[in-house]
């Protein structure tokens, strides 16, 4: 379901672009506790065409009896965009919503493919930084959802050197404020923003990246 207020017709590109203007290659999510309904909200505003790849850490989701896809299964249900658990080798930049498994830290390789290291950290800042590195200048958008402590601050930081855009969800509206607060304080967040208001910030900056500024709001001191 699309924010009515929202008017588009995506072209579906293999980095999201359209011809001789800058775009961005991948949307790069980190969220911990109540960052399911959060993320649930944004997938459900986005369109089927959606053209930048998302690649998704959530923390704290478990699998259960082994089940790595358990997430995967919970967000398929909330978007027409294919959803699918990250693998070791796995194109990194596969279109639609690329999730990885609880328990793992993810960085891309590279052959701009998955890698893959079962441990017990929290890796946003790892997929972060490596999707920085591994795509062109300005190619990352980084999205920081509710959680606790500051996983994403560093992330954000190389996400901003290489040129990226950085989005944080209003510490107000969040389950658990530390995360997207520990963004803010870095200085590298563009716009703060509700949960309803995210799926229309990628989708802007999935068609004008330059026009992002409309949707910003003062980021708090």
């Amino acid at each position: 379901m699309l924010p009515e207020t929202v008017g588009y017709d995506l072209e579906v590109s293999s980095a999201g672009s359209t011809e001789g203007r800058h775009s961005f290659e991948v949307v790069v999510v980190v969220a911990s506790l109540g960052g399911l309904t959060v993320i649930q909200t944004i997938l459900a505003a986005l369109p089927d065409r959606f053209p930048l790849p998302i690649l998704l850490v959530l923390h704290g989701m478990r699998s259960e009896n082994g089940d790595r896809d358990r997430l995967t299964w919970l967000l398929q249900r909330h978007t027409g965009l294919p959803v699918r658990t990250a693998r070791p080798g796995m194109p990194a930049l596969a279109h639609g919503v690329t999730v990885i498994p609880g328990g793992f830290a993810a960085t891309i390789d590279t052959a701009r493919q998955i890698c893959l290291t079962q441990t017990n950290a929290v890796g946003g800042d790892d997929l972060l930084t490596s999707a920085a590195a591994r795509t062109g200048f300005g190619g990352v958008v980084g999205v920081v959802l509710t959680g606790m402590l500051h996983d994403g601050a560093a992330g954000v930081r190389a996400v901003k050197r290489r040129g990226g855009r950085v989005l944080a969800q209003d510490p107000v509206t969040a389950r658990a404020p530390s995360m997207p607060l520990s963004a803010i304080a870095t200085g590298c967040v563009d716009e703060v923003l509700a949960p309803e208001r995210i799926a229309a910030a990628l989708i802007t900056l999935s068609m004008q990246p330059d026009g992002s500024e409309l949707l910003a709001v003062p980021t708090p001191p």
